[in-house]
C-alpha cells in the first residue's frame, strides 16, 4: 500500500479570503475600541463587562448548551480553559492600554506557534524538521519586534508574551473538547467560565463605569462575536492554508488605525517581525493541509474474467 496526494481541494478561495478580510477588520475594530478606552476602565473590569455582555449574546444558543452532557473530566477541562482564557483576556486588555495596536497584533500572532508546540508535547502530534524551523523563524520574528538588548521590554510587551501561550492552551483544550462536544457548547462554556474566572479580578479593582464605557464595551462584544462568526464562515469555505496568509492584513490595518486615529508611529521592525511570524504560521498551516491530503492507495486487486 502506498501513499499519494488526494486531488487539490482549495474550496472557494475568494469567498474564504473575503470573509477573512472582514474578520480582520472586525477584530481591528475591537482592538481600536479597547485602545480608545485605554486605562479609563481597569483591564479586568473591562474584560468582565465585555464577557457579561457576551453571555447575553449567547442566550439564543442556551437551549443547545443545556442539552450538552458533561462528565467530571469535561468540567475540569472547561474550568482550566476558562481560567487560562480569562487570564489571557485580562492581560490582552492590559497590553492594549500600554503598547501600540500593531505591536499587540504582531505579538499575538505567536499563539499558533505555541499551539504547534503544545500539540506536539500534549497531544502527541509529530513535529517535523520543517515545522521546527518555522517555529524557530517565528520566535526570531518576535525578537525582531521586541529587540531585546536594544530596547527595554516593557510591561505591555510582557503581558502579550504571556497572553499568547495562555490563548494557545485555551485553543488546545477546545480542540480536545470539540472532539465529542457540540461547538455551541464549547463556545458557551468558554463564555461562562471566563466570566467566572475574571469576576474576582474585576471585583478587586471595580469602579463604577460610565455609560459611555459600557456602550463601547457593548460594541466590543458585538464586533468580537461577529468576528468569530465570519472567521468560522471563512474556515468552512476553504482550508486554513488558504485563509491564514490573509490574516497579515490585520497587522496592516492595525498599523494604519494606530497611525491615523491614535497618532502611533508605523514601526518598520514591528511590520517586519510580524511578517516573519505570519509567514511561519502560514507555512505550518500549509504543511498541515498537505499532510491532510495524503491518502492510502488501496492494494491492486487482480481482475477476474
Amino acid at each position: 500500500m502506498t501513499s499519494t496526494l488526494s486531488p487539490v481541494d482549495v474550496g472557494r478561495p475568494w469567498v474564504a479570503t473575503s470573509w477573512m478580510m472582514v474578520t480582520g477588520l472586525l477584530f481591528v475594530c475591537v482592538t481600536g475600541i479597547v485602545r480608545y478606552i485605554g486605562s479609563d476602565v481597569p483591564a479586568a473590569q473591562a474584560a468582565f463587562i465585555r464577557y457579561i455582555i457576551g453571555l447575553f449574546i449567547m442566550l439564543p444558543f442556551m437551549g443547545e448548551i443545556l442539552k450538552g452532557r458533561f462528565g467530571r473530566g469535561d468540567v475540569v477541562l472547561y474550568s482550566i480553559r476558562g481560567l487560562c482564557h480569562a487570564l489571557g483576556v485580562i492581560l490582552w486588555f492590559y497590553a492594549m492600554a500600554r503598547i501600540p495596536i500593531a505591536e499587540v497584533t504582531a505579538i499575538g500572532y505567536l499563539s499558533p506557534i505555541y499551539i504547534a508546540v503544545g500539540a506536539a508535547v500534549f497531544l502527541g502530534e509529530k513535529l517535523a524538521t520543517r515545522r521546527i524551523l518555522a517555529i524557530v523563524a517565528a520566535f526570531i520574528g518576535a525578537m525582531v519586534i521586541l529587540r531585546p538588548g536594544i530596547e527595554a521590554i516593557n510591561e505591555g510587551q510582557t503581558a502579550m508574551l504571556i497572553t499568547a501561550p495562555l490563548f494557545a492552551v485555551s485553543y488546545l483544550l477546545a480542540k480536545r473538547l470539540s472532539m465529542h462536544a457540540n461547538p455551541a457548547v464549547v463556545v458557551g462554556m468558554l463564555s461562562f467560565f471566563v466570566t467566572i474566572g475574571i469576576a474576582p479580578f474585576a471585583y478587586a479593582v471595580w469602579a463604577p463605569p460610565s455609560a459611555s464605557d459600557v456602550m463601547w464595551l457593548f460594541l466590543v462584544a458585538i464586533f468580537a462575536t461577529a468576528g468569530h462568526f465570519t472567521m468560522t464562515k471563512a474556515l468552512s469555505a476553504a482550508p486554513l492554508a488558504v485563509t491564514q496568509p490573509v490574516t497579515f492584513l490585520q497587522l496592516v490595518w492595525a498599523s494604519l488605525l494606530g497611525y491615523f486615529v491614535f497618532s502611533e508611529k508605523i514601526d518598520f521592525w514591528v511590520l517586519m517581525g510580524g511578517g516573519i511570524i505570519i509567514a511561519s504560521v502560514s507555512f505550518i498551516s500549509y504543511r498541515e493541509w498537505v499532510l491532510s491530503r495524503v491518502v492510502k492507495t488501496p492494494p491492486a486487486v487482480a481482475m477476474k474474467t
